[in-house]
């Protein structure tokens, strides 16, 4: 299962920041982004993902994070 995320995250080093906390919470995720795209695009992958977890932990660390369908 692939779930893409439009975020605000624009900078390499916020990104790497991200990354880490994510992966706390999902360790057996491949997860990037493609801060190229005009959507700052997260993307994360695996067999299961809470959604609502990862717009969560963006929003609790101040950043917009949604769904993209």
């Amino acid at each position: 299962m692939v779930e893409i995320f439009k975020t605000n995250i624009a900078d390499e080093n916020t990104a790497k920041t991200v990354l880490s906390e994510l992966a706390i919470h999902l360790p057996n995720s491949y997860i990037n982004f493609d801060l190229e795209d005009c959507d700052n695009i997260l993307r994360i992958e695996n067999c299961s993902i809470n959604v609502n977890l990862v717009v969560s932990i963006l929003n609790t660390n101040g950043f917009n994070c949604e769904l993209l369908q």
